[in-house]
């Protein structure tokens, strides 16, 4: 399974993620903010099923190059 999320979208996940925890850690929202685990493990896995479902890549262009035919004129 190949990697469909980029380093910007790596970096939003993590800081979203330790901020999620960290506010649920110190009580400053319920429980629910435990879910940060989520983008936390995508953005250190590299790789988001929801992306996959989708179809959808943050990779830069580069990282996720897949050359298309062309179709004939």
């Amino acid at each position: 399974m190949g990697s469909n999320v980029g380093t910007v979208d790596r970096a939003l996940r993590v800081a979203v993620g330790l901020g999620l925890i960290a506010a649920a850690s110190t009580g400053l929202v319920d429980a629910w903010g435990w879910i940060g685990a989520v983008p936390l493990l995508t953005a250190l896995s590299g790789v988001c099923p929801l992306y996959r479902a989708v179809r959808l890549s943050s990779l830069e262009p580069h990282q996720n190059y897949r050359p298309q035919l062309e179709a004939s004129k």
